[in-house]
């Protein structure tokens, strides 16, 4: 059978650290040059970023186009790339990660094995940079506790169906079924896109034995705003969409709603009181274990506060972004 031509779509802005890398391993793709197309759809980057895909467009046989999205935001370089490729298959890469060489042909394999309408591999956080702080704040994507049941962060043992996958091969044709990526969400159109897709019954698959690299934010700080941004949009969407995302997006505004009504409460209560500082102690004590479990594992005492300021970033970010999303949400204020 003959190898289905193959869009891969990047958008990006502002990634000249990451996109030389991430254009490296799809040129180095053990899938047939012949049938593979590039297109990177920069939104307005201000540093060297288009001047290296440039690179690219002059140095490669394989076809790799730039395009250039003056709107700026994801969902519009997304839909932009799927209008404009001419492939039946269409893969979303982040231009934020790089990719193992057989990661299109086994896609491409199991799309057709499983008969599957997405498929993609694990995406395994590495440190962008060597100090302590990049590293733990790479290694909590590798722990339930930071990021969920989020199967294509933790891998797998065989090929199983999942919710959500990470650069993953579409069939082009799902986007004539199910629309293309809202327009209006800045974050979490990818969420709310496979949401839409298992609505319609299409499947997800995971290929657990191929992956791709991503680079998460490099210190604690820049990991807390990232985390409040994410919270924002797990909670903002409904006002464009009436389909939730996933559980595992709301469990920290659960958590900081509670310990935040706790906290309150126990003013005025002295039971409720104890109630919430043993929610923290509780908490505090279960951060503390992983972090410590982690930090064994890797063999790097070092991690271990970052470890723990990481993990409280995550889920403190993450938790107090979805309250300011639901406050803009209910005060119908833009984001």
């Amino acid at each position: 059978m003959n190898a289905p031509i193959v869009s891969i779509i990047i958008p990006c802005r502002n990634e000249e650290r990451f996109i030389a890398a991430c254009l490296d391993s799809l040129v180095a793709q053990t899938y047939p040059k012949a049938q593979m197309e590039i297109i990177v759809i920069d939104g307005a980057s201000t540093d060297g970023t288009t001047e290296i895909v440039k690179q690219y467009l002059e140095k490669n046989a394989l076809t790799i186009r730039l395009l250039y999205n003056e709107k700026r935001y994801k969902p519009f370089a997304l839909n932009s790339g799927i209008r404009e490729a001419r492939g039946s298959i269409v893969m979303i890469a982040d231009a934020h990660a790089s990719y193992t060489k057989n990661y299109l042909d086994r896609c491409i394999q199991l799309m057709r094995e499983y008969d599957a309408q997405v498929v993609g591999g694990v995406r395994q956080a590495a440190a962008s940079v060597s100090t302590a702080q990049a590293r733990a704040v790479a290694n909590i994507f590798s722990h339930p506790l930071g990021v969920g049941n989020a199967t294509y962060q933790l891998g797998a043992k065989k090929p199983q169906w999942v919710d959500a996958v990470f650069g993953g091969c579409y069939r082009k044709e799902v986007f004539d079924e199910v629309g293309l990526f809202n327009e209006n969400l800045v974050r979490s159109q990818d969420m709310e896109m496979f949401t839409r897709l298992r609505r319609a019954g299409k499947k997800i698959l995971l290929a657990p034995d191929i992956q791709c690299t991503y680079y998460p934010k490099a210190t604690v700080k820049e990991f807390f705003r990232h985390n409040i941004a994410d919270g924002i949009w797990a909670i903002y969407p409904l006002k464009f969409v009436r389909i939730p995302l996933r559980l595992r997006h709301y469990i920290p505004f659960a958590f900081i709603v509670t310990l935040g009504a706790l906290g309150i409460a126990g003013i005025f209560s002295p039971l409720v009181g104890t109630i919430f500082w043993s929610v923290c102690i509780l908490y505090a004590m279960i951060v503390i274990f992983v972090s410590l479990e982690l930090a064994g594992e890797k063999r790097d005492l070092a991690l271990f506060p970052f470890l723990v300021a990481a993990f409280m970033a995550r889920h403190f970010g993450y938790g107090v972004g979805s309250v300011i999303g639901l406050g803009k949400l209910l005060a119908r204020t833009k984001v």
